[in-house]
């Protein structure tokens, strides 16, 4: 990511923040820091970050840290004014409202945790600094992509494509689920990703029912389903894809029922256009699924949207009711499982356009059977 973009992320938040008469924003997601920083570095654990901004309503944003990441965020983050706490974020953050004259002080609610919150709360009663609760403020800004993000989401798709065919062809019975995992992530990051966007799913045969199955130590049989669901992270962004096939030469019940899924797939892709609602989009899907007599084998929604995060906003849900618009980018992944047989999910990613959508993925392999 290039300043240029991070900077007209911050003047445009800057500009809602002064709409809803917010000094300041304390930024704690690590992916919406990213966003609006290009500052890379993870969070190793829910109580440990590795770093906040501070976005003024005016002026230049503050990246405050430790002495761990002073090289990386001062590298990566050229736009910022880099602080560090070595007492503690909120010893810092009472003497910078104070210099900057805030006075009521937005923060991301869904990722403060409640004893951070405490103390912030502390802090703002003894300063006399007013907390505004904020929601999806930042997502909102990153669900519509750039040319140059959906540039890079192309790249991260045909990349999870290259490594797909590269492990695909090396399936054979004997394997395992996990080893064949194993595989796929370490032919990510030879392939020049960062690594997985999220655990690798293989499952065989009955575990295929399960859509989060955990990778085991089962061997694969002749004639056994396979079900794989993987994505990777390239320069920030995430791709995900699912593929299901036999081990061998599948059965006509396999083919029925996978031409089926097929279908509503399809038919989810043909609804996306910027104006209509995740439900309606979710709906035209599910009802392929519904005639087919599989409708309550399908129990999650039809996708999610994909940017720096593998999950985000939009969603296509029956609960969904926003509206789609152009340049959001969404998984259309319709499934069906039977627990005494398998399962069978196939998703593909797609950017919404004006009056359609544009397919990202272009490998069919175990789609046309």
């Amino acid at each position: 990511m290039v300043p240029d973009d991070e900077l007209e992320r911050i003047g445009r938040l800057q500009s809602t923040l002064r709409r809803q008469k917010i000094d300041g924003l304390l930024v704690s997601q690590p992916d919406n820091r990213r966003y609006l920083s290009g500052y890379t570095a993870p969070d190793h654990g829910i109580q440990e970050s590795s770093g906040f901004l501070l976005i003024p309503a005016d002026g230049r944003p503050y990246l405050l840290t430790d002495s761990r990441f002073t090289l990386q965020a001062e590298a990566e983050a050229p736009q910022f004014e880099v602080r560090l706490y070595p007492k503690g974020l909120l010893q810092l953050l009472e003497k910078l409202t104070g210099q900057l004259g805030i006075h009521t002080l937005g923060f991301e609610s869904e990722y403060l945790l409640h004893g951070t919150f405490q103390r912030l709360l502390a802090m703002a009663e003894k300063q006399g600094l007013a907390l505004k609760p904020q929601h999806d403020l930042i997502e909102k800004m990153r669900a519509v992509k750039t040319e140059k993000e959906l540039n890079l989401m192309r790249a991260s798709t045909r990349l999870n494509e290259e490594v797909f065919q590269s492990v695909y062809n090396t399936i054979e019975p004997g394997m395992t689920e996990r080893e064949i995992a194993l595989a796929l992530d370490l032919t990510m990051r030879e392939m020049g990703a960062e690594g997985p966007s999220f655990d690798t799913i293989v499952a065989f045969g009955t575990n295929a029912a399960r859509p989060h199955a955990v990778p085991t130590d089962r061997e694969l049989q002749a004639g056994d389903i396979v079900l794989i669901d993987m994505g990777l992270v390239f320069k920030g962004y995430c791709s995900d894809m699912t593929r299901t096939f036999v081990a061998g030469k599948p059965d006509q019940t396999f083919l029925d029922r996978h031409r089926l899924v097929r279908r509503a797939m399809l038919a989810g892709i043909a609804a996306i256009r910027a104006g209509v609602t995740g439900f309606a989009v979710d709906r035209a899907a599910r009802q392929v699924l519904i005639d087919g007599g599989y409708g309550e084998a399908f129990g999650h929604g039809l996708g999610h949207g994909v940017g720096l995060a593998v999950h985000e906003e939009p969603r296509l849900s029956p609960r969904s009711r926003k509206q789609l618009q152009a340049g959001m980018v969404v998984t259309v992944e319709p499934g069906l499982y039977l627990p005494e047989w398998g399962g069978i999910r196939l998703e593909n990613m797609v950017v919404v356009g004006e009056d359609g959508c544009e397919l990202l993925n272009h490998d069919t392999t175990c789609l046309d059977l």
